[in-house]
């Protein structure tokens, strides 16, 4: 070829789509740093006594006993051929029809629930990632109170592409509220409203009933209120309440199911899981109940990616159908072990000087480190959650829930007694290791601070005050995705 020189070569072409892309560069959560971290160096009392402790990963513990006790009946050995055939995928009919009599009872729903509008799925992530997928086109954004379990950003990202509108809520109590992070009516109002002004369409209000990471339990009266929100700006509700029987404070639980009358049941919908209430976060088992026709026939069709095997559906409806175990051994029992694990952690964490918010729900304590942070900034945050990590002991920050406030923590406590006393000794020994360290730099100051005053002109001392670190709002946005 004449001219000179070869033609240049063809850029090679990408791997990846522009949603491929968008899906490959998200980066993981701090809950998913952190586990990731445990999972690599677990803590084992006879093998690896210096592992991680995880109480940062809420999962129950306390009833393994009680279920592998039950699994060992005849009546779970026994499978139907058909159970490993192809089967529906919005879950075996006599599965779905289990759920329904189960929920109907232990949501003291105000009618029973039709087998129909249920399907089954692999969890509630599943769940999530469905229902973000039919009701939000990329970039539509869903209403969600902060803090608040951080894994559903990315569920709904990653498959519909949409983004969480906060309402952000604050330990502080004001004329209008009676407890700290007290959602109303007001504050949802707010945040439509900021979000309307950024040009953000939302679709969606999340509830987290019990609430995940505070524990708290919505009122009844509350709980119509946001519904009827809702209602008003036509909006979708998805109500979690997958902690629902993982009740053990004075506070009375009302599931969205039990309300006589929902302002807009087509645009209501429930989920729940076997993962919190049963101790099974292994199994995979994710349940949506919902009475929109349309919305379920979309679900469906990706419930197929998401299916549960025919044998663990057989095994969970064994389960959920023995109303004396479940009422006379399994929940009465859960329910004394999680109040007395409970009463361990807030005990043990009020000795070093750590309180917690009051909770009722839930399988952890929202507590406050904010007195242990060098600054009340998220940065001071992180910096202590890693020195919580270099003494192998695993809970999760604030900031991986989105709360607006640096220096809560929320520790998982759905776990055997000597785990927790063992949490509590490491949390002692770090912050007291601390505390000693600050008064060593502190009177290293004062020193400094003499000398000086001795070699100075003036021989005055210094009037200036000390920096004043007080309650400081640092009110930071997270998410700042770019819709592709």
């Amino acid at each position: 070829m004449s001219g000179g020189g070869a033609l240049p070569a063809a850029a090679p072409e990408r791997a990846l789509s522009a949603r491929g892309a968008r899906i490959a560069a998200s980066a993981p959560g701090l809950l998913d740093k952190g586990f990731a971290l445990y999972v690599a160096d677990p803590f084992d009392r006879r093998l690896n006594p210096q592992g991680i402790l995880n109480l940062g990963t809420s999962e129950n513990k306390l009833c393994y006993d009680l279920i592998e006790e039950r699994l060992k009946r005849l009546d779970m050995n026994y499978l139907e051929p058909e159970l490993f055939h192809y089967s529906d995928t919005q879950g075996t009919k006599s599965f779905r029809e289990e759920i329904a009599k189960f929920l109907t009872d232990y949501a003291r729903a105000a009618e029973a629930l039709n087998p129909e509008h249920i399907t089954v799925m692999s969890g509630c992530c599943a769940v999530f990632a469905t229902l973000s997928t039919v009701l939000c086109d990329p970039c539509d954004g869903y209403l969600i109170p902060t803090p608040c379990y951080g894994g559903i950003n990315s569920k709904t990202w990653l498959y519909g592409g949409i983004q969480p509108v906060h309402v952000p809520l604050f330990s502080e109590v004001t004329d209008e509220e009676s407890h700290p992070f007290q959602l109303t009516a007001e504050k949802l109002e707010a945040a439509l409203q900021r979000a309307k002004n950024q040009g953000i369409r939302v679709r969606a209000l999340i509830l987290i009933n019990p609430h995940n990471p505070l524990g708290d339990i919505y009122p009844a009266q509350l709980l119509k209120h946001c519904l009827e929100f809702a209602h008003r700006y036509e909006l979708h509700v998805i109500m979690d309440e997958i902690y629902m029987l993982s009740v053990y404070g004075d506070a009375t639980f009302t599931s969205v199911l039990s309300l006589d009358c929902v302002p807009d049941p087509e645009r209501t919908h429930f989920m729940w899981d076997f993962s919190k209430d049963f101790g099974m976060s292994g199994i995979r088992v994710g349940v949506l109940y919902t009475r929109n026709h349309e919305i379920q026939k979309a679900v469906n069709q990706l419930a197929v990616f998401h299916g549960c095997p025919g044998p663990v559906q057989h095994v969970l409806s064994q389960f959920i159908s023995d109303r004396d175990w479940l009422d006379n051994v399994f929940f009465p029992t859960n329910k004394k072990r999680l109040k007395e694990a409970q009463n361990i952690l807030v005990d043990g964490l009020a000795d070093v000087g750590i309180p917690v918010l009051k909770s009722s729900g839930g399988l952890y304590v929202w507590a406050d480190f904010r007195k242990f942070l060098k600054s009340q900034t998220f940065e001071a945050e992180l910096e202590l959650w890693q020195k919580l990590l270099e003494e192998k002991l695993l809970i999760s920050p604030g900031k991986a829930f989105y709360c607006y406030e640096p220096g809560w923590f929320r520790l998982v406590f759905s776990d055997s007694v000597d785990k927790i006393y063992l949490c509590i000794q490491r949390l002692e020994q770090m912050l007291h290791a601390d505390a000693t360290e600050s008064a060593a730099n502190n009177i290293s100051s004062n020193a400094d601070a003499l000398c000086t005053l001795k070699e100075g002109s003036s021989g005055n001392p210094s009037n200036t005050p000390g920096d004043d670190v007080s309650q400081l709002k640092n009110i930071l946005l997270y998410y700042n995705h770019i819709c592709i």
